[in-house]
């Protein structure tokens, strides 16, 4: 099997975020995503079925809960979030692409 590089194949322009999953299992899913200046529309929350770990290898983003509660990421940054905290991404950089590893899981106990 070939090694692979999370900084490659990155497409030039961007229209929406890019969602690639990398590695996928019973109840966990790996996924790539790449944005570049992408928010969530104004107005939409994420609330998802599953535990979702996320870290920001590149760029930078902003992401806020529900609660109001804001979280300003940089490169290395990480965060858990539990299924069913309704969140979304406020901003991300417009001169550099943002990578972003996520981890999908399903819910202690479920």
């Amino acid at each position: 099997m070939e090694p692979h590089n999370l900084f490659s194949n990155l497409p030039q322009h961007l229209p929406e975020e890019l969602f690639e999953t990398l590695l996928q299992g019973d109840g966990v899913r790996l996924e790539r995503i790449v944005s570049h200046g992408h928010s969530t529309p104004h107005g939409e929350w994420y609330e998802q079925k599953w535990d979702e770990w996320v870290i920001l290898l590149s760029g930078s983003a902003s992401l806020k809960f529900e609660n109001g509660e804001p979280h300003q990421l940089k490169p290395g940054d990480y965060l858990f979030i539990p299924a069913h905290r309704r969140h979304r991404v406020e901003a991300t950089n417009k001169q550099e692409k943002s990578i972003w590893l996520a981890l999908h899981l399903k819910p202690a106990g479920k």
